[in-house]
Order: C-alpha cells, then structure tokens, then sequence
C-alpha cells in the first residue's frame, strides 16, 4: 500500500484550512485518513502552522510520500531537512499575542481622571452635525432678537 503525507481540506469558500494527514495514496483528498499530523491555517498572518514532528519523521522514515505543498510545509518547520540530515532552516513567524483590550481601555480612562473631559465626546462632529448646530444656533439668536 502506498502511503501519502497530503492536505486534507476543510473550511468554507475562500476560508480554507487543512488537516495535514497521512491517507492511502488512493483515497480521495478529503477521505479517510490513517493518521492526523497537523494544521495548516494559510488565511492566518502568519499562516499558522502545526505539525508533531515526531509523527511526521515516523511516517517518512516508514516511506511516506509527501506532496509537494506538504513538502514545502515540512521544509517551513524543519522537519524535511531533519529527516534529510541537513542543517535547520530559520526559526518561523509566530503571531504575537493579542493586546487585552480591557487593559488598554483602562490604561486610557486613568490618563484622562486628572482631565476635566467628562461629559465631552471623543470623537469629532461630522460637517452635517456642525452645519446644523450653526442653523439652530442662528435661529435661536434670531428669536431672542426679535
């Protein structure tokens, strides 16, 4: 039987991520699978990627074919030039942690505590709001004129 390391599709249109797994050379892409390995999230900046490299250098080392996009992912990690014998490829991106937003919002209330600002909006008026504001000003000042 031969055996693949290949994508497995998952994810709506346009919204793709993959299960990388190990299947019979014969089954079909999104089929049964004899092993999950890993993930693949390409949409992700940076793609995000998982494999048990443990797993994967068992599979090769029994004579798992990898396909060329599987093979591209295995070089990102090491795994390829680990099996292979050679020196390691440059660590990968990894998204940085999210920024807490309560924090943040915190932060930014006690900065303006000492601030006379209550009350006041944050964000500037339209030029429709102002426009109008003026008219009723005017006509406010016309009233109490006549």
């Amino acid at each position: 039987m031969a055996v693949k390391i290949k994508l497995k599709r998952l994810g709506k249109i346009r919204q793709p991520h993959y299960r990388i797994v190990v299947a019979d050379s014969r089954t079909r892409r999104d089929g049964r699978a004899i092993e999950e390995i890993g993930l693949y999230h390409p949409t992700y900046n940076p793609s995000r990627i998982e494999v048990d490299s443990e797993r994967a250098q068992y599979w090769l080392s029994v004579g798992a074919q990898p396909t060329e996009p599987v093979m591209a992912i295995l070089k990102v990690t090491g795994d390829w030039q680990k099996f292979k014998g050679l020196p390691a490829p440059a660590p990968m991106l990894v998204a940085e942690p999210k920024a807490d937003k309560r924090a943040a919002f915190e932060a930014f209330a006690k900065g303006l505590e000492g601030d006379d600002v209550k009350g006041e909006a944050i964000t500037q008026k339209s030029k429709k709001t102002e426009k109008k504001a003026d008219e009723a000003e005017a006509a406010s000042t016309e009233s109490t004129e006549a």
